[in-house]
């Protein structure tokens, strides 16, 4: 049995869930709804109680899923395009290390993401008992695209809501990395 795999699933998806109920609930220190989509206004993700609720929604629905091993590179592609966003809305200016507030953090869960869908969730996963596993090196790629996508679109959607040329924006940057304004980066 490969135990590398439920164990790194749970553990990655289970914070995942916290971070998300941080954003949705205010759970675990969280700041909620409010709290968060005040933050992510300030560094111009709009609507920012939106963005919060989508982030939210995003990371610990994906979060849940890795946990079960159910749909994973789904799963994957949602917590990738969270990670991304985080990287381009706060961390990527300031260089790769995380005691500067930098993306090293993200960029190990986007690479977590890319392990866990090429290798599969494992034996010991929903995926495996109802036959719907999907692995390989195609998938990582297309669900590390499909997260690239993802947050190209919250990005642009949120530049716009910003010059006020668009569309609001529908996505957010992590709780990882972003709680509220006095929030410190993990």
């Amino acid at each position: 049995m490969k135990l590398n795999l439920l164990v790194t699933r749970t553990v990655v998806g289970g914070l995942f869930v916290g971070h998300g109920t941080h954003k949705l609930f205010g759970w675990f220190g969280g700041h909620g709804l409010e709290g968060t989509g005040g933050f992510f206004e300030s560094i111009g993700v709009r609507p920012g109680r939106r963005s919060a609720l989508v982030a939210g929604t995003a990371e610990a629905l994906g979060g849940a899923l890795l946990v079960a091993g159910l749909f994973t590179p789904i799963a994957a592609a949602a917590l990738s395009s969270v990670m991304i966003t985080a990287i381009r809305h706060v961390h990527g200016a300031k260089g790769p290390w995380v005691t500067d507030g930098g993306y090293e953090y993200n960029l190990v869960l986007l690479a977590t993401m890319f392990a866990l869908t090429e290798a599969g969730p494992g034996p010991v996963s929903l995926d495996h008992a109802l036959g719907t596993e999907r692995a390989g090196t195609p998938w990582a790629i297309g669900q590390l695209a499909a997260g690239a996508a993802g947050s190209t679109l919250v990005s642009r959607l949120a530049h716009s809501s910003v010059s006020g040329e668009g569309a609001p924006a529908v996505g957010a940057p992590s709780d990882d990395s972003v709680e509220a304004p006095a929030a410190t980066p993990a």
